[in-house]
């Protein structure tokens, strides 16, 4: 039987995907005491780039916003993974960090890092209000236009 979070994501229509491995000298994760620190995640869909480029030369607020909701059930495969597969073991999300490549003209690098936010509380309701930083960056690895970490707290 799936547990209460497993719901939630099915009734938004969202299945978590198979981790992917990192690109470089990290892990994707890590877990100490009651902390699971989410490494950064990109827009990738089944293993690959969902989406490349800039906000502000390219790429629309809208596009970004889902680039960053793609981040964040990227992150949540992984934070699956750390829970042993049972999302309901998460009691917070206590912070979410976003990085946001773009044009030094753009910004409302708040309102894209909204679309990750935003699926946190639909996901784990009160649960999901969290704190955050957004920061807009010139690049970022493999020309995302967005990335985005994760710190929850579980039992």
């Amino acid at each position: 039987m799936a547990g209460r979070i497993e719901a939630k994501l099915a009734e938004l229509d969202i299945s978590l995907p198979q981790p992917m491995a990192p690109i470089a000298n990290y892990v994707p994760y890590v877990v100490t005491g009651t902390l699971v620190v989410v490494s950064g995640q990109i827009p990738a869909v089944d293993g690959r780039v969902a989406v490349t480029g800039k906000l502000g030369a390219g790429v629309t607020l809208e596009q970004g916003q889902q680039a960053a909701r793609q981040c964040l059930i990227n992150v949540l495969g992984h934070l699956k993974t750390a829970c042993g597969g049972d999302l309901d073991r998460v009691r917070r999300v206590v912070r979410l960090g976003g990085f946001i490549a773009s044009t030094p003209e753009f910004t409302q690098q708040a309102a894209v890092m909204n679309g990750a936010s935003d699926l946190a509380v639909a996901v784990f309701g009160e649960a999901g209000r969290h704190a955050r930083s957004t920061v807009g960056v010139p690049v970022l690895p493999v020309d995302v236009p967005v990335e985005v970490e994760g710190l929850f707290e579980i039992d």
